[in-house]
């Protein structure tokens, strides 16, 4: 049974530039799962330096960083682990006796969905994204041993990422044929609820047909136009909140020094999804 919340109750949060209930949802119920003295609560900032001086000066212990933050807190903090380090992106925030100290769970994420969905070395993939979550989503897709296209239409970022693993970038997407068994990948807000192009299918249709596998980063909603019309068009595949459930799971060994088994972590998402 989880302890009443009292002045010894710690405190985690997310800062994310549309927060959602996922997070939220997930972190709370494994924390009375466990009997655990914590409490999770989103939110959002016009202020990014006095919400990370906040989570600094209140000893809240952990801070979930999503888009827009990845980037800019990075000036804000004490030090970057080597995920965090190496992709220059953080999605999380370990306050240790006031030194703030950066992750990158998103990739370990990543890394372990492709192995779990048997993604092939050999495939070649197409990525859509040039911010943190790109670099995350990236670095992992190289590591497991494949190789692609960068695409961005923010050619300053879109060139910097390419080039951190010496692949080519273009602005737009190609002909479709550029799609033949390819692993297509999402890593911008296209298709991101309540975002202004919530309705946006990030591959169209000729693409997704030609795909081996079609990986929507978007967590919210859990269907994204890009992964409704994968299913319809009968394409496997990898979904924006198996990604979310993974790092929050990664980012909850980080706050509390638990890790919850199979059966919990499958509890506490279907919690999450539910709301």
């Amino acid at each position: 049974m989880k302890p009443e919340i009292s002045r010894d109750t710690r405190l985690c949060m997310s800062l994310a530039g549309r927060p959602g209930n996922f997070g939220t949802r997930l972190h709370n119920h494994l924390y009375q799962a466990l009997g655990l003295d914590y409490v999770y609560k989103a939110f959002t900032t016009t202020d990014l330096p006095a919400a990370i001086g906040g989570v600094r000066a209140l000893g809240i212990r952990g801070c979930a960083v999503s888009m827009p933050f990845k980037e800019a807190c990075i000036p804000l903090l004490d030090e970057l682990k080597p995920s965090a380090a190496r992709l220059q992106s953080v999605n999380t925030i370990v306050n240790e006796g006031g030194r703030l100290v950066a992750h990158n769970t998103d990739y370990v994420a990543v890394a372990a969905l492709l192995a779990a969905h048997g993604v092939a070395r050999s495939t070649r993939f197409v990525l859509r994204g040039s911010g943190g979550m790109a670099r995350a989503v990236l670095a992992a897709l190289v590591d497991h041993g494949l190789q692609g296209t960068v695409v961005a239409r923010n050619a300053r970022a879109g060139r910097a990422v390419a080039a951190l693993h010496g692949l080519p970038w273009q602005a737009e997407l190609g002909g479709a044929g550029e799609a033949d068994g390819a692993l297509l990948v999402n890593a911008t807000p296209l298709g991101m609820a309540g975002g202004a192009e919530a309705a946006a299918q990030a591959f169209p249709d000729d693409w997704i047909a030609r795909a081996t596998c079609v990986f929507d980063v978007v967590a919210l909603p859990p269907e994204t136009p890009l992964l409704r019309a994968a299913r319809r068009l009968g394409r496997p595949v990898i979904g924006g909140d198996e990604v979310s459930v993974l790092q929050a799971v990664e980012q909850f060994v980080l706050y509390t020094g638990v890790r919850p088994d199979a059966a919990q972590i499958a509890a506490a998402a279907a919690h999450a999804r539910a709301g």
